[in-house]
């Protein structure tokens, strides 16, 4: 546990990390397995004798393969039991201690690339949309699995909060992946499309949990191919989070693109209607510059912020990722230690994080990604996001610290405020 005294050291009072259904109950459902609880009980009793806060995702992409063997995962309302029962678990061994659960971590993107494009598991999709996959269905299981998500996610907050929460005094919520988008031009198209793009992005999953329906425009162009909502699964839905998180790290800017042809159907992409230009942490107006011209826009957070205020009732909510990933992963390399680049990063959406408040956004915290380099879903150990970089190559996992460590440390000491750090520790 030598991490947790580097956090300590750093002056962070809290810890973003998620446990792995796997690790936990291998099956999926039935038997615990005894020494993944103890892994568990061990980091969170160690985050506490520093004063550091232990914030436990349930479902960070991985669920048990059994279950996918079984039933295909999320795409079958069994799901939804299975992930109840794993919710049940982790409350009644951890919840004494952990005061902050959030259940599924980028929902609003998990199904798009593991079941439309095929990209990330499971890896299904099917012609012409996803990417050599031979099994699936891209029309219909992004909206299906992300169905059977919010009803999950539904159910294990009710359980918490029923069971639980009274007796715990904890908070329970959901983390969304946070993109803002900006119309490429004023045009009516433009900022029709940038407005569809934000509720196929958002409101997708903040609609049915502030309103307890999917956005309008959702259910018109996805017709038959959009499950829909009991009056029950309304009733246990609407207000089912005490906060709601985001992870944010890049801008977009959005284009109208008018479908041209129906000849092999709809995918979420085709239903979306639109072009956009980014880059990661960057957000540019014209794709030509993305090599040459970057500015970072702290602004698109503040923006993201504002829209969540005004339109879902201004929730409690959280940042929980924010961050500027690094290429080299040599760490004898000065340039693994140099990331000035990730500092003015931070620097400039810390500032405008000021503003949303100012403004009455109801923020409550923020936390970097990530206080380690891990494995991370879209670069492996390609991509390098910690503070605190990892030598891959060493047997022991070596860690080092970069100038952001230094930076933040000495923010944190300055301010007299301590935000937070996190890491997905599925392989650690």
């Amino acid at each position: 546990m030598d991490d947790v005294k580097l956090m300590h050291k750093m002056g962070l009072d809290a810890y973003r990390f998620s446990i792995s259904w796997s690790r936990l109950i291998p099956d999926g459902h039935g038997a615990v397995n005894p020494k993944g609880v103890s892994y568990y009980n061990s980091l969170i009793d160690e985050l506490i004798s520093y004063g550091i806060e232990a914030h436990v995702t349930l479902s960070h992409f991985d669920i048990p393969q059994a279950l996918q063997n079984e039933y295909e995962g999320f795409l079958s309302p069994k799901f939804i039991e299975d992930f109840t029962a794993y919710a049940d678990v982790c409350f009644k061994e951890y919840g004494d201690r952990v005061k902050s659960w959030m259940t599924f971590n980028e929902p609003n993107i998990q199904t798009v690339t593991g079941n439309d494009i095929g990209l990330s598991p499971p890896g299904r999709c099917s012609y012409p949309f996803g990417v050599n996959c031979t099994i699936g269905d891209s029309t219909t299981e992004p909206y299906l699995g992300a169905h059977n998500i919010l009803l999950s996610h539904a159910a294990a907050v009710h359980l918490y909060r029923t069971k639980y929460q009274e007796k715990q005094r904890g908070q329970i919520g959901i983390t969304l992946l946070g993109f803002w988008f900006e119309p490429m031009t004023n045009s009516p198209a433009d900022v029709t499309a940038t407005k569809r793009a934000i509720d196929f992005h958002l409101g997708w999953f903040l609609d049915p949990l502030v309103y307890g329906r999917y956005p309008a425009i959702m259910r018109k162009i996805v017709g038959s191919r959009l499950p829909y909502f009991t009056e029950n699964d309304s009733k246990l839905l609407k207000g089912s989070f005490d906060f709601i998180g985001f992870n944010h790290y890049c801008g977009l800017y959005i284009q109208d693109h008018p479908r041209t042809s129906d000849e092999y159907g709809s995918d979420y992409a085709i239903d979306i209607s639109v072009k956009l230009a980014f880059t990661n942490g960057l957000l540019f107006r014209d794709p030509a510059r993305l090599k040459t011209h970057g500015i970072i826009v702290g602004w698109g957070l503040q923006r993201l912020l504002d829209y969540v205020k005004l339109n879902y009732k201004n929730p409690a909510a959280i940042i929980h990722e924010n961050g500027l990933p690094m290429i080299s992963d040599d760490s004898s390399n000065p340039a693994a230690r140099n990331d000035t680049a990730r500092i003015k990063f931070l620097q400039i959406y810390i500032k405008n994080l000021l503003p949303s408040i100012r403004n009455g956004s109801n923020l409550r915290g923020y936390f970097v990604w990530s206080f380690l380099d891990v494995f991370e879903i879209t670069g492996g150990y390609t991509s390098h996001f910690g503070l605190y970089g990892v030598d891959f190559r060493d047997k022991e996992r070596r860690r080092y610290p970069r100038q952001s460590v230094e930076w933040y440390s000495t923010f944190l000491a300055k301010t007299g405020r301590k935000t937070e750090s996190s890491a997905y520790l599925y392989n650690e």
